[in-house]
């Protein structure tokens, strides 16, 4: 069954524990959070404080998504403030596979992302070091955005590329994902949907959280 992430990026910050316990009781399985410093991508969002004050009032799993130049910096506040898997990108970090084994001598699981335009082969030599990859079905940095086409046929590559290399890898998907087009992306091979608009602007959150966990759309 696909896991489903909802990104708090599109919650209410008004009342973001309210928002956050909403799509834990409708069934989430982890909780996405952006993070953006305005270099790496044009926007800016929040820091491990936000996150620390989070920690221990959800059971859900931190799914801590570093879009931000030399995430190596920052690693050991984010393992601090709560993160259970931090994943950071590719075209950000120079040393990527420093970058995944300091994430893992943390204690937390290590992911790489990939914006639209980077090709999975960069994932070569490290796919076998990762928890996860991160296919960004948009260009990174704001939500409500569209799904690109063409990650379809990424995604299909990757499933690939993990079954060739032998690697105990999930693909996680983040971008544009609605009821029309979950069900597709997961048997492209998606084992995880980040979606925020989608469920915080629903109707019923936890309706959508099933219907997009069991691809019944």
């Amino acid at each position: 069954m696909t896991k489903i992430a909802p990104s708090i990026l599109s919650a209410d910050f008004s009342c973001l524990l309210k928002d956050i316990k909403k799509v834990e009781d409708g069934g989430a399985d982890l909780l996405h959070i952006d993070v953006m410093d305005g270099h790496f991508v044009p926007n800016i969002t929040i820091g491990p404080p936000v996150i620390s004050c989070l920690k221990g009032k959800t059971n859900l799993p931190f799914d801590v998504h570093l879009m931000i130049e030399n995430p190596e910096r920052y690693i050991d506040e984010f393992a601090k403030a709560g993160a259970d898997i931090i994943t950071v990108h590719e075209e950000a970090t120079v040393h990527l596979h420093r970058v995944l084994g300091y994430i893992k001598d943390k204690g937390m699981k290590a992911g790489v992302a990939l914006n639209p335009s980077t090709p999975i082969s960069s994932l070569e030599y490290v796919i076998n070091d990762i928890y996860m990859v991160l296919i960004m079905s948009v260009n990174s940095g704001f939500g409500g955005q569209k799904f690109i086409p063409a990650m379809m046929e990424k995604i299909m590559d990757l499933k690939k590329m993990i079954r060739q290399k032998n690697a105990d890898v999930l693909i996680e998907v983040d971008g544009g994902i609605n009821e029309d087009n979950a069900s597709d992306i997961a048997k492209a091979g998606a084992d995880i949907l980040v979606a925020g608009s989608a469920i915080y602007q629903s109707h019923c959150p936890a309706e959508t959280i099933r219907k997009l966990k069991n691809n019944n759309i």
